[in-house]
């Protein structure tokens, strides 16, 4: 199975480079992967995934179709149904034709079943940062797969013998998917940014606020991802500390006390997963707004 990628930036990089790095260091027997190249409107960018991965560089989506089986759209979201429109004026009968949107499904491929083709969105669950170095990550990532029935649990299956876990997901739950990745991530850097802006505010520096907070941060971290979120969870709406959760509102204001807020709110199901015998009515009254918060 030879893939071709449209789009030579960090995820064309990184899939590319992860692949070819697999097949020669794994060797797995029961598929065959080959990265056949790459063609990107930026031709320096083309050249050097090509370089990077020791494939090829294409001059045109024809050259690369007529090369692939499998055709990976590896560009920003708003460009993939332009490519598409070009795309599907070729000859993709047969074709594997991919995009790596965490939010789009393959309903971008519209009309793909008139051009005899197969189309799917392939997301990994990791934050790809370095058009260099993410590839040697993506071992521990999950991946998603929807789209046509055809060949997504074949897709699956050769996500599956690469090492990693995968899991299809129909098209009407990408979006709640991918608000859930960014739950795990995006938003925990804005949760992060709002606890070193408090400290700042009590006379740290920038540099002792990030000090200070990354072995909290990680090791809360760690121990979520061992334990998951009920075993590990400690502190105020754990212990349904009402008082100290009127102190923490007293002293918030505007997005830090709305933030404050919602995110205890969620916790609150932890908590009770946790101490089901425990009470926490007046915890989610004070919280919801509804509750006394006079100390």
């Amino acid at each position: 199975m030879r893939i071709g990628f449209i789009g030579a930036g960090k995820v064309g990089f990184t899939f590319g480079k992860y692949i070819t790095t697999k097949m020669v260091v794994s060797k797995p027997e029961h598929i065959q992967l080959e990265v056949s190249g790459y063609y990107s409107a930026h031709s320096e960018s083309a050249a050097d995934a090509a370089e990077f991965t020791e494939t090829v560089m294409y001059n045109s989506l024809e050259e690369l179709c007529s090369n692939s089986e499998v055709i990976f759209l590896t560009v920003p979201d708003g460009q993939i149904g332009e490519v598409w429109r070009r795309l599907k004026d070729l000859d993709i009968r047969g074709k594997i034709i991919c995009h790596a949107s965490g939010a789009m499904t393959s309903d971008i491929f519209s009309g793909i079943t008139e051009a005899g083709a197969f189309g799917y969105s392939i997301h990994p669950m990791y934050a790809i940062s370095s058009k260099y170095e993410s590839y040697k990550e993506v071992d521990n990532s999950f991946f998603t797969v929807e789209g046509d029935d055809r060949y997504a649990d074949r897709i699956c299956s050769v996500i599956e013998t690469l090492g990693n876990r995968c899991v299809k997901i129909s098209g009407k739950d990408k979006v709640k998917y991918h608000s859930a990745a960014v739950f795990a991530s995006n938003l925990v850097t804005g949760l992060l940014a709002t606890s070193q802006e408090l400290l700042r505010q009590c006379g740290f520096s920038e540099e002792e606020a990030q000090m200070a907070i990354m072995p909290l941060f990680l090791g809360n971290a760690e121990n979520a991802a061992a334990k998951g979120p009920a075993d590990s969870l400690t502190g105020p709406v754990e212990r349904c500390d009402i008082g100290t959760v009127k102190k923490h509102m007293a002293v918030l204001s505007g997005d830090e006390l709305q933030a404050y807020t919602a995110v205890s709110r969620c916790l609150v199901p932890v908590a009770q997963k946790k101490h089901p015998d425990r009470d926490y009515e007046d915890l989610i009254q004070i919280l919801d707004g509804i509750g006394e918060l006079k100390l």
